[in-house]
């Protein structure tokens, strides 16, 4: 076999296996850059210990860093590291909640938050499933369980898993999609042609899909533009505005109980 061909698992996984080098990641998923003071900060260790944690972060292809004059900035390298973060959080053991604070932040990660650049959580499941019952979106069956959720990344559309021995979904855009989504604001023939335009990731708290790739991107940033959306206190965490409740319902049929 050709030795381009294998994948060092195992360099990835201890990169990412260190419980600093952990909260480092997650600090990141929703698609910011920081430097490193703050990431000590969110690690829980010295702004020398962390030096450390970041070259090796960087050496996994994990991170890439940004050059600001004399500051450094990090952010995740891919939105592919977002996705893994958030596979491997549907596997992973909750982490105990030891104070309010905790329980708070924990809530509202549940509730509403990004997944790099678009909605996951309860509100993100909530939206992609009002867009499948409007016929913007459309499942298509591909084949039988076991598959990747990238398995083609390429394609103008999401492929892979829902669960051992589900079925492979892809998601598709359909014609009345385009033009509902361009009344909204989001203009799909516009979307970067880098990175697949409908894409999915099965949600780690819900256990259901949320939109992603390119497509997820746009809608929240539009959601977003609109104030639908404001950022929270904590990392990650998104906030869903008495503007959003309301234009969501009457736009795409996203009840207030869905998102509680």
């Amino acid at each position: 076999m050709d030795a381009r061909t294998e994948t060092d698992v195992a360099h990835v996984a201890a990169a990412i296996g260190d419980p600093s080098r952990a909260k480092v990641l997650l600090a990141l998923a929703g698609g910011g850059a920081l430097p490193a003071s703050a990431l000590a900060a969110e690690a829980g260790v010295s702004n020398s210990t962390i030096s450390g944690h970041l070259a090796r972060l960087l050496d996994a292809r994990l991170l890439t860093v940004e050059l600001d004059g004399r500051h450094r900035y990090y952010r995740l390298a891919t939105t592919d590291v977002a996705r893994a973060l958030e596979q491997l959080a549907l596997i992973a053991r909750p982490l105990p909640v030891r104070s309010l604070n905790a329980d708070t932040r924990a809530k509202a990660l549940l509730r509403a938050r990004l997944c790099y650049d678009h909605l996951a959580g309860r509100l993100g499941v909530a939206v992609m499933s009002a867009l499948q019952e409007r016929e913007i979106l459309a499942a298509e069956r591909t084949g039988s369980g076991g598959g990747s959720p990238d398995a083609d990344a390429d394609a103008d559309a999401g492929a892979g898993g829902t669960g051992a021995g589900s079925l492979d979904v892809a998601y598709v855009l359909t014609p009345h999609g385009r033009q509902e989504l361009a009344a909204f604001g989001v203009e799909t023939d516009r979307l970067p042609r880098r990175r697949a335009s409908v894409r999915y990731c099965v949600d780690w708290a819900e256990q259901r899909h949320h939109l992603a790739g390119a497509l997820g991107a746009a809608l929240t940033a539009r959601l977003f533009d609109l104030e639908w959306l404001r950022h929270g206190k904590y990392r990650r965490v998104v906030h869903l505005t008495d503007a959003g409740r309301e234009g969501l319902a009457t736009t795409f049929g996203v009840r207030g109980d869905q998102v509680e």
